[in-house]
């Protein structure tokens, strides 16, 4: 583990917060692998120091997995179905499979990039519909979108739970019988690309997120997994308001 500033170790661990462990470390309260520390700012490695406040050993918080997956067509994004064949998280490592929830949903057609975790406090505030986290798509559709239609997406579509909006809907590609839509969305109801597309009289043929919040699809194969890297975890604390002094990621 990389060196972290002491006070704010100290305040992830539920100690103190901040100022007032920086208030501990200037007292004499506080060594660091038997040696004292009055100074302030102070790093430490938490992986391989010991850190002691008022005699007592302070542990390190549980740290967190942090995966993203390239969902393929025909995986459910619930942890665990007994109707379904294929679950989202069966292609996560074994050794973290049980303790990974999928970050919000991906219907069983549709593929693309889907988020793993066991970090609650982030994925609540990531699927919470108050933080607006932006989920961008690729969307195959049968039929000939034009710049008409990509307008009306943004501007609205009415749907049996309310009106839908896409923040950006652009037209990618245009084929004699399929067109390609960029559409980046800031709510996640249930299917509510297909639902859009389905009111306005096209058929979505296929689906894929490339996007979610700053996290990007990139060039990860279907099927294929990787540990989010600690700058990405970092990002996604901010986008959603988490202090990233308490964003601890299990090394890969």
């Amino acid at each position: 583990m990389e060196k972290v500033l002491l006070h704010k170790w100290l305040a992830a661990c539920g100690v103190a917060s901040r100022r007032a462990a920086e208030q501990m470390i200037r007292a004499g309260r506080v060594r660091v692998n038997g040696g004292l520390v009055l100074r302030v700012p102070s790093f430490c490695d938490p992986h391989t120091d010991t850190i002691e406040v008022d005699g007592k050993i302070v542990r390190a918080p549980e740290t967190n997995i942090y995966i993203a997956v390239h969902k393929p067509r025909g995986y459910t994004s619930t942890v665990r179905d007994p109707h379904a064949e294929r679950c989202v998280v069966d292609l996560a490592p074994p050794r973290f499979a049980a303790r990974l929830k999928p970050v919000g949903r991906l219907d069983q057609d549709s593929e693309g990039l889907l988020l793993l975790t066991d970090d609650g406090a982030l994925i609540h505030r990531l699927t919470h519909p108050r933080y607006h986290i932006e989920k961008e798509y690729i969307v195959g559709v049968q039929g000939a979108v034009g710049a008409d239609i990509c307008k009306v997406l943004t501007s609205g579509v009415a749907l049996d739970d309310g009106l839908a909006r896409a923040l950006e809907a652009t037209l990618v590609k245009q084929e004699r019988r399929r067109s390609v839509v960029r559409i980046v969305l800031g709510e996640g109801r249930k299917r509510q690309i297909r639902r859009m597309f389905k009111a306005l009289g096209f058929k979505v043929i296929s689906l894929q997120r490339v996007r979610m919040g700053p996290i990007r699809l990139g060039r990860l194969a279907a099927g294929a997994w990787r540990h989010l890297t600690k700058a990405e975890v970092r990002t996604l604390y901010r986008a959603v308001s988490l202090d990233e002094g308490n964003c601890f990621v299990q090394p890969s």
